[in-house]
C-alpha cells in the first residue's frame, strides 16, 4: 500500500495539472481578428502576388511575416453574394443573395431584398465567444433597417450600404445620394469617395485603440478599387503610381494596411492579432486595362479564374509559419467555421454551413489538404464550372449568363489542369473523359442542393424581404 499510494497522487497531481491547464486554455481569449475586404482587386494587383505596377511594400510586409493562399477564392466573381458568403460561411445560393428582386447581380438602392435577420454571421459567431465586434466599410447586404449590421451582430459600423458606384442618374432617379452611415444613421450624402479610405482607416485605429483589450473582429471591407471607372483617392496619392487612378487606390490601400500594422504595433497587440488580407472578387475588365488579375484568365463579374481567385495573405505571428506558401483550394466562406474555432466556439448547427475549418493549412500542418472536395463557380443563378483538386470543368451551357445578358450562343464543356495551366489556355476535355464524368457528377449534386438557372435547390433559405423599403437619407433638420 505504501507504494501504491504516491502513485495514487502522482496520478492525482497530474490530472490537476492537466485540468487546470485545459481551463486555462478554455479562459484564455481567443486572438483579435481583422478581416480587410478590398473592392474589386486583382490577383496580380499587389506585389508580393507579381504586380510590377503598385508598390504594395506593407501588404509585402504581411506576406513575409505570414503566408500567402494562391489558391484562394471568392465565392462569386461579384460583389453583393461574394459578401453574403464571407459573412455567412455559406454559397450564396444558399441564403438566397446570389441575384437581387429583379434577377441582377448585385443589390441596389432601397431594394426589399438583403440579408435574412435569422442568418447568423462571422459577427454573431464571435459575439458568443466573447468578441467586440466592428464593420468599417461596405457592406452591400441590404439597406433597409433590418438588414443592416448593427442587426447582423455588429457592435458598430461606420460605411457605405452598397457600391460606390451606386447614385442617382437618369435610369435610376429615385436612388439617393450615397450615404454614409455610422451605425442605423446617415452621417454624410453625398459622401466623398475620395475621403473614404483614410475615414475609413482612421477610425478603424481609433476602434481598435478603444478596444486593445479585446478580443475583437474588426472587418474592414475597404471601397477601393471599386466599381467606377476612376477610382476616387485622396488627393495627397492622386498620380504617385504608375498606373493611373486603379494603381493610385492601390497604393492608398497599401499604405492603410501599414498604418493598421503600425497601431497594433504600437499598442502591444501584433502577436495576438490574426490578419486575413484579401478581396471580394477579381478585377473588372476596363478598357483600357486598369486592375491586372495575372496570371490568370479572365476579368472580375465572372467565373473565369481571374474572377473569383483572389490574392490572400493571413498573418498571425508564431501561429501562421512566416514566408510560407498555401497551394490548397480555400475560399471565403472557410473564414466563418475557422474562426469559430480558433475563438472557442462552433458554427451554427442548426443548418447547412458550406465553409470548412482550414486551420490545418492556415497552420501550416504536414501534408494538410483542402478539406473541399468540390468548389462550385456560379454566375447569379447559374453553375457554370467545378473544381476539384487540380481539374476544373466549365459546364457545357445552351445558354451562358453573364453581367447584364444572356449569351445565346452554347458553349461546350472544358476542362483544364490548374496547376500546370493557370491561364486556363488548353482544354483537355477530349483527353480526360473520365475527369469530365466525375466533376459533371458533383455539377448534379449541387444542382440539387443550391440549385441551377431554373432550378431551385432543395437546401436553399430564404433572403429577408420587406414591403415597402425606405431609402437612406440625411435626417431633417
Amino acid at each position: 500500500m505504501k507504494h501504491i499510494l504516491p502513485r495514487i497522487l502522482a496520478v492525482c497531481a497530474c490530472a490537476l495539472v492537466i485540468s487546470a491547464v485545459s481551463t486555462s486554455r478554455a479562459q484564455r481569449p481567443g486572438p483579435n481578428i481583422i478581416v480587410v475586404f478590398c473592392d474589386n482587386l486583382g490577383y496580380g494587383d499587389v506585389g508580393c502576388f507579381g504586380s510590377t505596377l503598385h508598390r504594395t511594400p506593407n501588404i509585402d510586409r504581411l506576406a513575409e511575416e505570414g503566408r500567402k493562399f494562391i489558391d484562394f477564392y471568392a465565392v462569386s466573381g461579384v460583389c453583393t453574394p461574394s459578401r453574403a458568403g464571407l459573412m455567412t460561411g455559406c454559397y450564396p445560393r444558399r441564403v438566397n443573395l446570389h441575384v437581387d428582386k429583379q434577377g441582377g447581380a448585385v443589390l441596389r438602392p432601397v431594394s426589399p431584398k438583403g440579408l435574412h435577420p435569422d442568418e447568423i454571421t462571422i459577427a454573431e459567431v464571435l459575439k458568443k465567444a466573447g468578441y467586440a465586434t466592428a464593420i468599417i466599410g461596405k457592406w452591400h447586404l441590404g439597406d433597409q433597417l433590418c438588414f443592416l449590421p448593427t442587426r447582423q451582430g455588429f457592435d458598430y459600423w461606420l460605411g457605405i450600404p452598397y457600391s460606390d458606384d451606386m447614385t442617382p442618374r437618369a435610369s435610376h432617379p429615385l436612388w439617393p445620394p450615397l450615404p454614409l452611415m455610422e451605425n442605423e444613421t446617415v452621417i454624410d450624402a453625398p459622401v466623398d469617395c475620395s475621403t473614404l479610405t483614410e475615414r475609413y482607416t482612421e477610425k478603424a485605429i481609433e476602434w481598435i485603440e478603444a478596444h486593445r483589450d479585446g478580443p475583437f473582429f474588426l472587418y474592414l471591407p475597404h471601397a477601393t478599387p471599386g466599381s467606377t471607372r476612376a477610382p476616387e483617392v485622396a488627393e495627397r496619392f492622386r498620380g504617385r503610381s504608375n498606373n493611373g487612378p486603379w494603381g493610385d487606390s492601390v497604393e492608398e490601400l497599401d499604405w492603410s494596411t501599414g498604418r493598421i500594422m503600425e497601431a497594433l504595433e504600437r499598442l502591444g497587440l501584433e502577436q495576438n492579432t490574426l490578419i486575413v488580407w484579401t478581396s471580394d472578387n477579381g478585377a473588372p475588365r476596363r478598357e483600357p486595362p486598369q486592375g491586372r488579375n495575372g496570371p490568370l484568365s479572365g476579368w472580375g463579374y465572372s467565373t473565369a479564374e481571374g474572377g473569383m481567385r483572389v490574392p490572400c495573405v493571413v498573418r498571425w505571428p508564431g501561429r501562421v509559419p512566416a514566408g510560407t506558401v498555401c497551394r490548397e483550394p480555400c475560399l471565403t466562406i472557410d473564414l466563418l467555421p475557422t474562426f469559430a474555432a480558433i475563438a472557442g466556439t462552433h458554427p451554427p448547427a442548426d443548418r447547412v454551413i458550406d465553409g470548412r475549418d482550414i486551420r490545418p493549412l492556415l497552420f501550416g500542418a504536414p501534408g494538410a489538404t483542402s478539406p473541399h472536395e468540390a468548389i462550385y463557380y456560379y454566375h447569379q443563378e447559374q453553375l457554370q464550372a467545378i473544381r476539384s483538386g487540380p481539374w476544373k470543368l466549365y459546364l457545357p451551357l445552351e445558354e451562358k449568363q453573364e453581367l447584364g445578358r444572356t449569351a445565346k450562343t452554347p458553349t461546350p464543356a472544358r476542362l483544364f489542369h490548374l496547376i500546370d495551366d493557370l491561364g486556363e489556355t488548353k482544354d483537355l476535355a477530349s483527353e480526360r473523359p473520365d475527369v469530365v464524368r466525375r466533376l459533371t457528377a458533383f455539377a448534379d449534386a449541387a444542382r440539387e442542393d443550391l440549385g441551377d438557372a431554373g432550378k431551385p435547390g432543395k437546401n436553399q433559405r430564404a433572403a429577408g424581404w420587406v414591403e415597402n423599403p425606405t431609402p437612406r437619407v440625411l435626417p431633417r433638420r
